[in-house]
C-alpha cells in the first residue's frame, strides 16, 4: 500500500478511536488526534485515569465500529457555525482551537508565538472564512481530512499499545489530558512484525539494561541528570579514548571551555534571543551568567585569543564539552533525552576555498567511526529556517557548500526545507540500528554568521584581514545518547572491545582464589579488563550472574586447571569452548578485540 493511503488509514483510525471513546465515555472531551510514525493517537479528557487494562475494551469497540460500516461525512462551514456546533457538544478544547484560528489564522502554538512577537506577522494574519469538519457516528471533529469513505474500508490490523499523560497543547500550565496511542498497518503480517520489533525493543530498553548491568542511574535529587557508575564510566572512557585517537590522527587539537559564561557572550552569539527558553541562568557579582547549552561561543573565545594566519587554516579544534539544556520533564527519556550531556564537538575555521574539502573530510571521519560500531546511516540536508540570522546570500553560499560536498562524494541525501539551525544550514547523519530504527546523531553545520558576529579574522598572504568560515560538527552527537543507542543496539552484549568487563575468572573453591588472581594479573598485563568472580554462592550461580551481566568470557579454574596450569573457557552465547593455556586464550582474545 502507498504511504499516503496508509496515512489516510491511520488518520481515520484516530477518529474511530475517538468515536469508541465517546461511546464508552459519553462525557469525554477531545483535544487533538493526529497520525504519528506507524500509527495515531488521541488526547482526551474523561475525568478518570485509564490504564493499559482499559485498552482491550476500547479496541473491541473500535472493531465493532469498523465492522458496522459507519460513513465519514465531510462539511465545510463558517467559523461561527463551527463554534456553535462545538459549544452544543460541550467540547471546550475544540472551541479554544477555533478561537486561535479566528485570532491568529492558525492553531499551531509555535506559529502563534511568532505572530505575537512579530508586528509584521500580526498585520498579515489570514483568517480562513470556512473550516472543515468530519463526522463519523456521533463523533464530530475539526479536521481537514482526508479520510476513508466508510469505516468498513479500514483494516483490523491495529492495536492500542500505550496510554499516558499529556499536557494540553504541550504546556505545563494547561490541563493534563490522557493520550491513547495506537499502531496501524494495512496488513496483519506487518502489524505482527512491528509488534515483534516493539517487544524486542522493550527487552533492549537501555534504561532497564543500564540498571541490570550497573552502568548508570537517575535520582529524584537531579531529575534528567544521569549518574554514571564504575562500569558506565569504563564504557564512556573507551568511547572517549577511541574518539580522541581518531581525532588526533585526523589533525584535530583538543580544548576545554568553561560551563558558566557571561550573558554578554550569549547575546552576541544569538543564543540569548534564539535559545533562551532552553538555558539555565545564575548571577555572579551582580551580573547575569548562563550555563552553556552549546560549546561554540567558548571555542570562539579561544580562537580570538591568538592571531591567525592563512597558513594556520584549516584550524580543527575538538572538545568533549558538557552542556546543559532545560528540557521539560515530560520529554526526558533515559540517556536519550537528558538535561546535561557531553557533546563531541569540533569547530573548523577555514577559508571559503577550503569548504568542500573540509566537509568531505568530516564525512569520511564520520563514516569511519560509524563503521567501527557496525552502523549504516542516511543523510539529510536542512536549509534556512524562519528564525534565521543573516542574509539570503550568506545562507545560499553555505547551503551550496554543503550540497556541493555531498554531490562530490556522490552521496544520496534527503532535503529538509527550513530545518537548519538559526545560524546555518546543516547535514544530519541518521544511524540505523539492528532493529531498523533511525537515530539522528552526527551533524555538520556551516556557519558564516558567528565569524561575523564575533569579528573573527585571519591574515591572508597579502597581510590583509579576512573573515574565516566556521564549521560546527558532531559525530556521536552526545556521549550519553550514543551510549543509550549502543546499549539497545547490542542489547547490552557489547562487542569485546567495548565491553566494560571483558573477562571474569571464577575459582571453583576458595583454595583456587590465589591461582585465579595470578591469571587476572597476567591478563591485566595485556591491558584486558578482568574481574574476580568469587563469593559464597555456588559456581553455577556465579556463572549465571556473569551471563546476566553479559560478560564476553568466563574463565573457570579449579584443582585440575591449577595442576595443569590452564583454564576452562566459557564464551558468551556459545558456552563451554574447552580448556586451554593462558597464552592461547590471550592470543584468541587479543585477536578478537582488534578485529
Amino acid at each position: 500500500m502507498k504511504e499516503d493511503s496508509l496515512e489516510i488509514i491511520r488518520h481515520s483510525m484516530a477518529h474511530v478511536l475517538a468515536l469508541a471513546i465517546k461511546n464508552l465515555y459519553p462525557k469525554a472531551k477531545f483535544g487533538i488526534g493526529p497520525t504519528i510514525e506507524n500509527g495515531f493517537y488521541y488526547d482526551i479528557d474523561i475525568g478518570k485515569t485509564l490504564s493499559m487494562e482499559d485498552l482491550p475494551k476500547i479496541e473491541v469497540e473500535m472493531k465493532r465500529i469498523i465492522k458496522q460500516g459507519v460513513p465519514f461525512k465531510k462539511k465545510n462551514i463558517s467559523l461561527k457555525e463551527a463554534k456553535d456546533i462545538f459549544k452544543k457538544l460541550d467540547q471546550s478544547y475544540k472551541i479554544e482551537l477555533l478561537k486561535d484560528l479566528e485570532k491568529y489564522g492558525t492553531t499551531d502554538q509555535n506559529e502563534i508565538l511568532k505572530i505575537k512577537n512579530d508586528k509584521d506577522k500580526k498585520k498579515n494574519i489570514k483568517v480562513p472564512k470556512a473550516v472543515t469538519i468530519y463526522q463519523v457516528g456521533e463523533f464530530v471533529d475539526l479536521c481537514r481530512g482526508p479520510h476513508v469513505k466508510n469505516t468498513k474500508d479500514l483494516p483490523l490490523s491495529f492495536k492500542l499499545n500505550k496510554v499516558s499523560g499529556a499536557y494540553w497543547r504541550g504546556k505545563e500550565t494547561n490541563p493534563m489530558l490522557q493520550r491513547i496511542v495506537g499502531i496501524a498497518f494495512s496488513k496483519g503480517k506487518e502489524l505482527k512484525e512491528y509488534l515483534y520489533l516493539l517487544e524486542e525493543a522493550e527487552k533492549r530498553d537501555h534504561r532497564k539494561l543500564g540498571k541490570e548491568l550497573d552502568l548508570f542511574s537517575f535520582h529524584k535529587e537531579g531529575v534528567g541528570f544521569p549518574f554514571f557508575h564504575n562500569k558506565g564510566m569504563i564504557l564512556r572512557n573507551i568511547l572517549e579514548n577511541y574518539w580522541k585517537k581518531e581525532h588526533q590522527e585526523s589533525g584535530y587539537t583538543e580544548v576545554k571551555t568553561p560551563i558558566l559564561l557571561n550573558k554578554t557572550l550569549w547575546v552576541k552569539s544569538g543564543h540569548w534571543d534564539h535559545y533562551k527558553e532552553n538555558m539555565y541562568f545564575t548571577k555572579i557579582d551582580e551580573e547575569d551568567y548562563a550555563i552553556k547549552p552549546m560549546n561554540c561561543p567558548g571555542g570562539i573565545l579561544i580562537y580570538q585569543n591568538s592571531l591567525h594566519s592563512y597558513r594556520d587554516l584549516p584550524l580543527k579544534v575538538a572538545e568533549l564539552g558538557l552542556v546543559h539544556r532545560h528540557e521539560l520533564s515530560g520529554v526526558l527519556a533515559g540517556l536519550f533525552r537528558v538535561r546535561c550531556f557531553t557533546q563531541d564537538d569540533a569547530h573548523i575555521y577555514m577559508t571559503p576555498e577550503q569548504i568542500k574539502d573540509e566537509i568531505k573530510k568530516v564525512i569520511d571521519l564520520t563514516d569511519r567511526i560509524y563503521k567501527k560500531f557496525g552502523f549504516s546511516y542516511h543523510v539529510e540536508l536542512s536549509t534556512k529556517p524562519e528564525d534565521a540570522m543573516g542574509s539570503d546570500k550568506i545562507w545560499e553560499d553555505a547551503t551550496n557548500g554543503l550540497r556541493g560536498a555531498l554531490e562530490e562524494k556522490k552521496m544520496d541525501y534527503i532535503l529538509k526545507e527550513g530545518d537548519g539551525a538559526f545560524y546555518g544550514p546543516k547535514i544530519d547523519f541518521h544511524l540505523k540500528d539492528c532493529l531498523g530504527r533511525s537515530w539522528q546523531c552526527g551533524t555538520i553545520q556551516l556557519d558564516f554568521i558567528m565569524p561575523e558576529q564575533f569579528d573573527l579574522f585571519y591574515i591572508d598572504k597579502n597581510g590583509d584581514k579576512k573573515r574565516p568560515v566556521m564549521l560546527h560538527r558532531t559525530i556521536l552527537g552526545s556521549i550519553e545518547r550514543f551510549m543509550g543507542i549502543l546499549i539497545e543496539n547490542f542489547a547490552g552484549a557489547f562487542p569485546l572491545w567495548l565491553a566494560p568487563i571483558q573477562v571474569v575468572v571464577a575459582p571453583i573453591k576458595d583454595e583456587n582464589i590465589d591461582y585465579a588472581k595470578k591469571i587476572i594479573q597476567l591478563l591485566q598485563q595485556k591491558e584486558l579488563r578482568v574481574e574476580l568472580l568469587a563469593g559464597d554462592e555456588t559456581l553455577s550461580k556465579r556463572i549465571r550472574q556473569a551471563e546476566i551481566q553479559k560478560i564476553p568470557y568466563i574463565l573457570v579454574v579449579g584443582d585440575k586447571e591449577e595442576k595443569n596450569k590452564n583454564i576452562a573457557v566459557r564464551k558468551r552465547k556459545k558456552g563451554d569452548i574447552g580448556s586451554m593455556t593462558i597464552a592461547k586464550f590471550c592470543d584468541i582474545i587479543l585477536k578478537e578485540s582488534k578485529k
